[in-house]
C-alpha cells in the first residue's frame, strides 16, 4: 500500500477511455478525478489537490497542447507531472508534447501496465523533487542563482527610500521597497532578497522588531541583515549587533556612501561564498570523486567529444564515464541523477559507484559485455539499496566495438540517442523500452544495435541542453535539436556545431548542468 493516496486527474471526451483508465487507477491505489475537457478541468485543478494529470490531445474546444501550456503558465503547476495520452505518434506530435510542457507521452491503444508504470516513475519523481528540490531556498547553493543581487530596503521614509532606491538600481543592484515592517515581511518572503536593510525609527513596528520577525522564519533568518538608522548610539549599535546583523549604515552619511558601504558588504559576503565553494571543490578533488572525466578517451574507428558545464560551477547531478571492457569493446556511461548542484552531485557519485561496480561483476562473471548486461547490474545493486532506490536516475550505456563498427545501447528513462545517416542525412531516434533504475529486480532492458559507416553520428544529451530556454523563454528543445543535426554537413564537426549552435541560441546563461557527447565514425 502507498503511504499517501495520490490523485490522478483523468482528461479525455471518450467516455470509455476516461472509465478504463479510472478503473485500472483505483485498482492500483490510486484516488481519481475525471473531467471531459479543459474546463472541468481547470475546476478540478483549481478546487482539488492534483498530482498527475494524464490528459487527451485531440478534444472538443481547447485541445491538449493548449490546456497544458496554460496549466504550465500557473507557478502553482509548473512542476505537476502531466502525461499525455493520445493516438497521435509522429514525431513531430511528440516533439509538440515536449514542447507544451508535457512529462511523457503514451499513445493509444495503450498497455495499461506501461500506463500504470509512468505514472507511478513521474509520481516518484515529483516526491523526490520535493523532497531534495525545494528545501532550503537560502542556503550556500541558491546564494549563487541570482545574476543581480537583490536587495529589500524598509524604510517608512518614502523619500529616502526612493533616494536610495535609485543610487542602488543604478550600482546594478534590483532593490525593492517596503514602508513598513509588516509589509518588509510579506516582501521578503515573495522577493526572497540577498539582503534586508532596514531603518530602526519606524512607527507601529520598529526595526528592532522587524529584525525579530525576520529571525522567525526559517526561509528568512538566515539572509544578511543591515540596519540603516539615523542612530548612532552604542547601545543601538550593540542591540543590532546583539540580534546578529551582518553590519549599521548611517543613513545621514548621503546616498553615495550608503551604497559603497552596501556594495563593500555585499562583495564581502560574496567572498564568504566564493570560498565555501572553493572549499567543497578542493574536498571533492582530495576525495578523488569526480564523476566526469577531463577528456574523452581515443578510440580507433571512433571520434568521440564529451562538453560538461556543472548548474553555476558547482558539480551537480550530470556523471560520465568510459571503461575498455576489452581490446575491441568500450563502454559509454552517460547519467543523470534529478536536482541541481552538490545534492544531486552525492546521488550522481553513489550512481557512478554502481555502475563502476557493476562493469567489474560483468567482467568477472559474464562473457557477454552487452549494455543490457551491464545495466541490469546496475539495475539489481539499486533495487536492493533503498535509499539509492528512491532517487531519480536516468542512465544511458553505449558499447563500441572498433572492429565491427556496431554500436550497442541501452538505456533507463533517458532521452533517446539520436543518429545520423552521412548518406541523406536523416536522424533516428534509439529509445530503450526498460524500466527505471530500481523500479524491479528485472529492468527488462534491450539491446539496440546500428551499424556505423563513416561520417555516420550519434548524439548523447542530458536533458539540460533540451530544458535551457533562450532569452525569449523559448526552449531549446527537440524540434531545435533535430534542425541543427539536419544542418550538420559530412565536413562539418558535429560536436563544434551543435555546441555553438546551443550556446548562441541560450546566450550562455544556462538551467542545469549541460552534458554532450558526440561519436563520429572515421
Amino acid at each position: 500500500m502507498q503511504e499517501e493516496q495520490k490523485s490522478i486527474l483523468i482528461i479525455d471526451d471518450d467516455v470509455t477511455v476516461r472509465k478504463l483508465i479510472e478503473h485500472h487507477l483505483k485498482k492500483n491505489g490510486y484516488n481519481t478525478l475525471v473531467a471531459d475537457g479543459s474546463e472541468s478541468g481547470f475546476k478540478h485543478l483549481n478546487e482539488s489537490k492534483v498530482d498527475l494529470v494524464l490528459c487527451d490531445v485531440t478534444m472538443q474546444g481547447m485541445d491538449g497542447f493548449t490546456f497544458c501550456k496554460q496549466v504550465r503558465v500557473n507557478e502553482k503547476f509548473k512542476t505537476l507531472p502531466f502525461v499525455f495520452v493520445t493516438a497521435k505518434t509522429s514525431l513531430e506530435d511528440k516533439s509538440s508534447a515536449l514542447e507544451a510542457g508535457g512529462d511523457d507521452i503514451i499513445t493509444k491503444p495503450f498497455d495499461i501496465n506501461e500506463l500504470i508504470l509512468k505514472v507511478r516513475a513521474l509520481i516518484r519523481k515529483a516526491d523526490i523533487y520535493k523532497a531534495y528540490g525545494g528545501a532550503a531556498k537560502k542556503n550556500v547553493e541558491e546564494a549563487f542563482q541570482q545574476d543581480k543581487t537583490k536587495i529589500l530596503l524598509v524604510d517608512d521614509d518614502n523619500t529616502m527610500s526612493r533616494l536610495f532606491q535609485y543610487n542602488l538600481n543604478k550600482e546594478g543592484f534590483e532593490c525593492l521597497t517596503a514602508s513598513s515592517a509588516e509589509e518588509g515581511l510579506e516582501k521578503a518572503k515573495s522577493f526572497q532578497p540577498d539582503i534586508i536593510i532596514s531603518d530602526i525609527m519606524m512607527p507601529k513596528t520598529d526595526g528592532f522588531e522587524f529584525r525579530k520577525m525576520i529571525l522567525k522564519n526559517d526561509e528568512l533568518k538566515g539572509i544578511p541583515f543591515v540596519f540603516l538608522t539615523a542612530k548612532g548610539d552604542e547601545s543601538d549599535i550593540l542591540d543590532g549587533y546583539g540580534l546578529g546583523i551582518t553590519d549599521y549604515v548611517i543613513k545621514t552619511a548621503g546616498p553615495r556612501i550608503v551604497v559603497a558601504k552596501v556594495s563593500a558588504i555585499i562583495q564581502s559576503l560574496g567572498k564568504e561564498r566564493q570560498k565555501a565553494v572553493s572549499e567543497l571543490h578542493q574536498a571533492a578533488d582530495s576525495m578523488r570523486v569526480k564523476v566526469v572525466p577531463e577528456e574523452s578517451p581515443k578510440f580507433e574507428g571512433f571520434e568521440i567529444k564529451q562538453w560538461h558545464q556543472p548548474f553555476q560551477g558547482i558539480p551537480g547531478g550530470d556523471f560520465i564515464d568510459y571503461f575498455n571492457l576489452d581490446d575491441e569493446h568500450l563502454a559509454i556511461i552517460l547519467g543523470d541523477v534529478m536536482g541541481k548542484k552538490w545534492g544531486a552531485w552525492y546521488f550522481a557519485f553513489a550512481y557512478a559507484g554502481y555502475v563502476r561496480s557493476a562493469i567489474r561483476v560483468v567482467l568477472q562473471t559474464e562473457k557477454d559485455l552487452s549494455p543490457k548486461t551491464i545495466l541490469q547490474q546496475v539495475n539489481k545493486s539499486v533495487y536492493q539499496d533503498a535509499k539509492i532506490s528512491e532517487v531519480f536516475a536516468t542512465l544511458s550505456i553505449l558499447v563500441l566495438n572498433k572492429k565491427s563498427k556496431v554500436v550497442e545501447y541501452t538505456g533507463a528513462g533517458d532521452l533517446p540517442v539520436l543518429y545520423k545517416e552521412s548518406s541523406g542525412g536523416e536522424i533516428k531516434k534509439m529509445q530503450s523500452k526498460g524500466l527505471l533504475l530500481g523500479f524491479a529486480a528485472d529492468g527488462n532492458y534491450e539491446n539496440i544495435s546500428v551499424q556505423m559507416e563513416k561520417n555516420d553520428c550519434l548524439f548523447l544529451t542530458t536533458d539540460g541542453i533540451m530544458e535551457t530556454r533562450n532569452a525569449a523563454g523559448e526552449q531549446f528543445g527537440a524540434k531545435k535539436l533535430n534542425e541543427v543535426l539536419k544542418s550538420i554537413s559530412p565536413e562539418d564537426d558535429p560536436f563544434v556545431k551543435l555546441k555553438k549552435e546551443f550556446i548562441d541560441f541560450t546566450g550562455s546563461k544556462f538551467e542545469d548542468d549541460i552534458s554532450l557527447i558526440t561519436i563520429k565514425s572515421v
